[in-house]
């Protein structure tokens, strides 16, 4: 369709802000975004919509056009909602480049705006898809979300007769429709999405047929809005991260009418799809900065205030600070190097949802930031989980991988393989550093076995494998961080001496009247500095275990 089209049309409210000379661009498809750089969600001839979140001030506006124009976008229209009128240092980018820009009233929603485009772009469809997408204009007009994608399913049920449920690539259940019945059993679930990620994987063009006893599904993938099929290597990537829509039917029968129906349904669910995604932005930002001070090495107290800001995004209405772990994963293709952090990024995310979570976001206490080839993750632990220490605490890598291992196994076969590692939970900013390498050590392990999709955790981290001539130095170095780095910390604020302490309780077996001694301390004095220690890193100098690590820790430092 035309971009003067869209202008000619009353009902979308739309006002032109610049570019009258390409207004007989074509628009191929429409995507709704606020992250600052959205190029690797772009194929070109997209109506951008975005509601202005990602400007923080009159300098942004020129490089995120710029970007719009390098991807092929045909136009952009920008909400009035957030800031009342579209600042004029956006016009003033876009004019420069010479992009079509739209003014979208606060009363239309984008949703409406969508849909439109998304019917004009598929052409003329059966009366029943007419049907289906006017219905549920009118329900996602009414509020903000649209009822989601139960709304659509419903329809589907209730016009069509249609059996339907939306899946994530690992197999959760997103949404079903009420005539649909009860809820798939997660081993169905599981199968639909390996059988569909093996299909996408191999290049065959969907709908899927899958045939589980005596009932046939088709599967449909369900990709970002106006996004088409993308390259080989492109596809591998997407199929790890899209939704499906998973019919019980069989599509091979159906007439071209009927596919297009359901082709455009996918488009309407994909408007979800991009919502959430784009609500995951401020929980990625948060992870992102928190990564990016334990890496540079900032002061815990910097941190700190880093995690305080968190907690409340993360663990809303919790009031009280959380205790943290870190989860590493990592996406590695055969044959060839890649940036596969995003994609293993997409991938954590949804393997860390638990799965009895309520609301219609389950995602949103996970925080999930990516570098080039690894995806870290920054989860909260509630105070009341935290206080008890021990194997049931927090996220467990084997249960991590317990309902997704066989459908990722499916979608990874024969080109690639994940790996995880999980992290002890630590009680401050001062442990995230050493959870961090504690739990990219622990990745390795995973990846040092065989599978396609493999985890490790802290607790396999025997401190003995240190004494192994092949373990690298970087693991070495990041067992004396995670054990020593809290007590120098400590003794550099308070010029408390927990080092000296330590050397000195050891070189006397443990014994406090020795050590006293050599120390010029009352035993009291020395038995509060154990304390400290023992407290600051979680071990116990009782235990020879816990004194051979702090040998060992002091010897290589």
């Amino acid at each position: 369709m035309r971009l003067r089209a869209l202008l000619e049309t009353d009902a979308l409210g739309l006002k032109l802000l610049g570019g009258e000379d390409e207004l007989d661009r074509t628009v191929r498809g429409v995507m709704t975004t606020d992250l600052r750089d959205p190029s690797r969600y772009l194929s070109g001839g997209e109506l951008v919509l975005t509601g202005l979140a990602w400007r923080r001030d009159a300098g942004d506006s020129e490089p995120f056009v710029r970007i719009l124009v390098q991807a092929g976008v045909t136009a952009l229209a920008a909400g009035e909602a957030e800031l009342g009128d579209v600042p004029e240092d956006l016009v003033a980018a876009c004019a420069r480049h010479r992009l079509p820009l739209l003014a979208v009233h606060e009363s239309v929603a984008f949703a409406t705006i969508t849909e439109h485009v998304v019917r004009q772009v598929s052409g003329e469809r059966a009366g029943d898809l007419a049907a289906v997408v006017d219905r549920h204009r009118r329900m996602m007009t009414s509020g903000p979300a649209g009822g989601g994608p139960d709304v659509v399913l419903d329809l589907l049920g209730s016009d069509l007769d249609l059996r339907a449920w939306v899946l994530s690539p690992t197999g959760r259940l997103i949404a079903g429709s009420k005539t649909a019945g009860a809820a798939l059993p997660a081993e169905v679930c599981a199968r639909l999405a390996g059988e569909h990620l093996t299909a996408t994987r191999t290049g065959r063009r969907g709908p899927h047929r899958v045939v589980l006893g005596a009932t046939t599904y088709s599967l449909f993938p369900v990709r970002s809005t106006g996004r088409p099929p993308q390259p080989a290597r492109d596809v591998r990537e997407s199929a790890l991260s899209d939704w499906l829509l998973a019919v019980e039917a069989d599509a091979g029968d159906w007439a071209e009418e009927r596919l297009d129906l359901l082709h455009g349904v996918t488009q309407l669910i994909a408007v979800e799809r991009d919502r959430r995604d784009a609500a995951r932005t401020v929980r990625r930002r948060l992870a992102q900065e928190v990564l990016e001070l334990v890496q540079a090495g900032a002061a815990p107290g910097e941190i700190a205030a880093r995690l305080r800001v968190a907690a409340p995004v993360l663990l809303p209405g919790l009031g009280a600070a959380p205790h943290w772990q870190v989860v590493v994963a990592r996406v590695d293709w055969y044959g060839e190097e890649s940036e596969a952090g995003p994609v293993a990024q997409a991938l954590l995310e949804e393997i860390l949802v638990d799965p009895a979570s309520a609301g219609p976001d389950p995602s949103d206490r996970i925080a999930v930031a990516h570098t080039g080839e690894e995806a870290i993750a920054l989860v909260p632990l509630p105070a009341v989980t935290a206080e008890h220490d021990g194997p049931g605490a927090g996220v467990l890598a084997d249960a991590l991988l317990e309902s997704v291992r066989d459908p990722l196994a499916a979608g990874l076969d024969g080109d690639g393989r994940l790996t995880l590692g999980v992290s002890a939970a630590v009680h401050s900013a001062e442990g995230l550093r050493g959870a961090l390498e504690e739990a990219r050590h622990a990745r390795r392990v995973a990846a040092a076995r065989p599978g396609r999709v493999c985890a490790a955790g802290h607790q396999e981290l025997a401190s003995h494998v240190l004494l192994l001539p092949f373990v690298p130095d970087d693991v070495r170095r990041a067992f004396t961080a995670r054990l020593l780095d809290p007590l120098r910390d400590y003794d550099r604020r308070h010029r408390a001496e927990l080092i000296p302490t330590l050397e000195a309780f050891l070189d006397c077996d443990g014994s406090w009247t020795r050590c006293a001694t050599r120390l010029h301390l009352h035993v009291n004095t020395l038995r509060y500095r154990v304390g400290r220690i023992e407290q600051l890193t979680g071990r116990d100098l009782s235990r020879l275990e816990d004194k051979l690590d702090f040998f060992l820790a002091l010897r290589m430092s």
